[in-house]
């Protein structure tokens, strides 16, 4: 007679000699409410096979990683505690089937392989959530998620808004220094929805200590996000009332993010983070005012006037023009630096994202070009100055 053990033999020996692709756990007669099946996949987490579980429910997938050994041990569970009655090993040479019959019978049934193995193992970024588990305090005290850790439909866009965010960042903040403790000030951080995100990627997902604080103007809102930190138990995450411009930062930081500063505020933001040596400085701007009054102000003829008449194309290419000189003036100061499209719940649909990492100086010489590049910019535009470059007093 067949077993869930001798099944279970199989699907180690599959992992063992690598010819494993997924399995599947169905037929659920347990007591969990709305659960319906279990997917398992093979993943590589730092270079380290893991089993990645998907848990559907009705309305919801929750999925949870395990060490091999653990994994197996939860296949086991799962198949003799815990309520389903049939699994299948998909292997490359073959497809294994485990069915429960009646009383206390298992038939085990083999037939050809009917699933290719995947090219590679890593996480797919353009589906993987950076914030993995829905189930956290956090999330339901902020309104994203129901009890039972379902998002809510109106809070879809902002759950998709914070994982892209995150995989944005993932990989810069993976190469951060090794240190006791980072710290990173979160400008503008509004009702913490991306501060709080970051907290939990970095404490849960890569393993770093954090001390992480979001500045924000709004006192109610300070308030409120200090105290879903407490309750959430999150001992190095707090919020503290100011605007960008008059926040005083104390030290050295290592992370500063400024999404959705408005206008120069951005540029204070950027500013900070230069004068405080932040190894990574992260911004999205929006209203980028004050270019634009510059480049109305003086409506200067050049080749591209012919479309900068144009309301619509000066305010695009204000926002260019803007971010530009930011990521040259972020370059003069060390950083090497990346634009990237950011999804956002805003009025646009997609933001400008920057992204400036700190690195060794650039010569004198480079310097030299960067501030000649400036000056030509300005002349050839009509423009007075660069909040960020008054700022840096260039």
């Amino acid at each position: 007679m067949a077993t869930p053990q001798e099944f279970l033999e199989h699907v180690k020996l599959s992992l063992e000699n690598d010819s494993f692709i997924k399995l599947s756990l169905g037929n659920y007669r347990g007591a969990e409410a709305e659960l319906k099946n279990v997917y398992v996949k093979p993943v590589l987490i730092k270079r380290e096979l893991r089993l990645s579980f998907v848990y559907r429910y009705q309305r919801r997938d929750v999925t949870k990683n395990y060490t091999v050994s653990e994994g197996l041990a939860h296949i086991d569970d799962l198949l003799q505690t815990d309520g389903f009655r049939v699994a299948t090993l998909f292997a490359e040479d073959e497809d294994r089937i485990c069915q429960h019959q009646s009383g206390h019978k298992w038939s085990i049934y083999i037939q050809k392989p009917s699933a290719k193995k995947p090219h590679t193992l890593a996480h797919d970024h353009h589906k993987e959530r950076k914030i993995t588990s829905t189930e956290k305090p956090y999330l339901h005290a902020l309104r994203l998620t129901d009890a039972e850790g379902k998002v809510y439909k109106n809070a879809q866009d902002k759950w998709k808004q914070i994982n892209h965010y995150i995989e944005i960042l993932s990989s810069t903040l993976q190469e951060l220094p090794a240190k006791d403790e980072l710290r990173v000030v979160d400008m503008g951080a509004g009702k913490g929805y991306l501060t709080f995100a970051l907290y939990d990627y970095l404490h849960n997902q890569l393993n770093r200590q954090a001390r992480v604080e979001g500045v924000e103007y709004r006192q109610d809102l300070v308030d409120l996000c200090n105290a879903i930190a407490v309750d959430s138990h999150l001992d190095k995450l707090q919020f503290s009332p100011g605007t960008i411009e008059d926040y005083a930062v104390a030290g050295d930081l290592d992370v500063l993010i400024a999404l959705h500063a408005c206008d120069t505020a951005t540029d204070d933001a950027i500013y900070k983070g230069i004068t405080n040596y932040a190894g990574l400085i992260v911004v999205a701007p929006c209203c980028h005012k004050q270019i634009r009054r510059e480049l109305e102000r003086t409506k200067a003829k050049n080749d591209l006037d012919f479309m900068t008449k144009y309301g619509i194309f000066l305010e695009r290419h204000a926002e260019m023009l803007t971010d530009s000189i930011r990521a040259l003036l972020l370059e003069y100061s060390g950083y090497q630096t990346k634009v990237v499209q950011f999804v956002s719940d805003m009025h646009t649909p997609k933001n400008v994202m920057i992204i400036a990492v700190k690195k060794n100086p650039p010569s004198d010489h480079r310097k030299d070009e960067i501030l000649m590049k400036l000056q030509s910019l300005k002349s050839y535009f009509g423009i007075g100055y660069h909040h960020l470059e008054r700022l840096m007093k260039l």
